[in-house]
């Protein structure tokens, strides 16, 4: 019994680091489930204001970043399966494919805002204060929502950058890569709240 229990340590590891990774992404739903209810509060509130403000969205730019997001947890599936397979450097290629394509969602996240702020639709802008309280609700919202998610897009991409290193050096290895898993189950549910976002906010209308 007791060689049994010390078989395979390394599987024990792989478990616990799992099953940490797994609650702390309760905890990250837990997070965005609160502001999803908050939304839906308010949008029952304000329905009128709501469907008013998402006119003013780019739904093109939100669309394009959900085909970006989606696209990057394929490449991220593909390295898993790569490294899985013993094949470094296609693992590393996509883990840099999708460090690439998060770079791209923020990028365009940032014209996007940059638009907003452009056309006076910030908090604490005068033109904000002239709208009516559903509105500037709504853009308080869509302010706080998308922002955390690009907090988390980008710690995402900082993970990813040294999970690539770690593949070059051989510390993610075919025998050696639940380090990888996690990162890709943390990115995968970044992809998964943007898609939520994407109605709530440029479907809106």
């Amino acid at each position: 019994m007791n060689q049994a229990a010390h078989a395979h340590p390394e599987h024990r590891d792989d478990f616990g680091a799992k099953l940490g990774m797994w609650l702390f992404l309760l905890t990250e739903i837990l997070l965005f489930s609160g502001l999803f209810l908050g939304y839906a509060w308010m949008r029952t509130r304000y329905p009128a204001e709501f469907h008013h403000a998402g006119t003013e969205m780019n739904a093109v730019l939100g669309v394009t970043n959900t085909i970006v997001l989606l696209t990057s947890s394929l490449t991220m599936v593909l390295s898993l399966v790569a490294i899985q397979r013993g094949e470094r450097k296609r693992a590393m290629l996509g883990v840099g494919a999708t460090i690439l394509l998060g770079l791209v969602f923020l990028v365009n996240k940032a014209f996007e805002w940059h638009a907003e702020i452009h056309h006076g639709n910030y908090p604490g802008s005068a033109h904000l204060a002239t709208l009516p309280p559903g509105e500037q609700v709504f853009f308080g919202l869509y302010y706080t929502m998308t922002g955390l998610h690009g907090v988390h897009v980008l710690v995402g991409i900082s993970v990813l950058s040294v999970m690539l290193v770690m593949i070059k050096r051989g510390r993610i290895s075919r025998d050696r890569f639940v380090v990888l898993e996690n990162g890709g189950l943390y990115w995968h549910l970044v992809d998964v709240i943007w898609i939520f976002l994407l109605p709530l906010f440029y479907l809106a209308a």
